[in-house]
């Protein structure tokens, strides 16, 4: 059974990572530089998956699903950096 203060937190990480994916959203918008637009994803992701999460009936971060989802959000950003790396040379 999931605790009020789980579902809280859960809560607050989910708020925190959407406002963190808008924050580099805005940056994007500006600069048009697709690394902004992957960290900006990848938190926009995270916040959905904490989203979805919360609403289980037992929230369970060491679930496949939810490790995938984080793991393909992290993909995002290695890929962003490697392309602008490669992009350089």
């Amino acid at each position: 059974m999931t605790t009020p203060a789980e579902i809280f937190l859960l809560g607050v990480l989910s708020t925190l990572a959407i406002v963190a994916g808008a924050f580099f959203l805005k940056f994007w918008r500006k600069t048009r530089d697709g690394l902004f637009l992957a960290f900006a994803a990848s938190f926009l992701i995270r916040g959905l998956n904490d989203i979805i999460r919360a609403s289980m009936a037992r929230p369970n971060e060491a679930s496949p699903f939810s490790y995938l989802v984080g793991l393909g959000a992290s993909l995002l950003i290695v890929i962003a950096i490697v392309r602008k790396n490669l992009n350089r040379g």
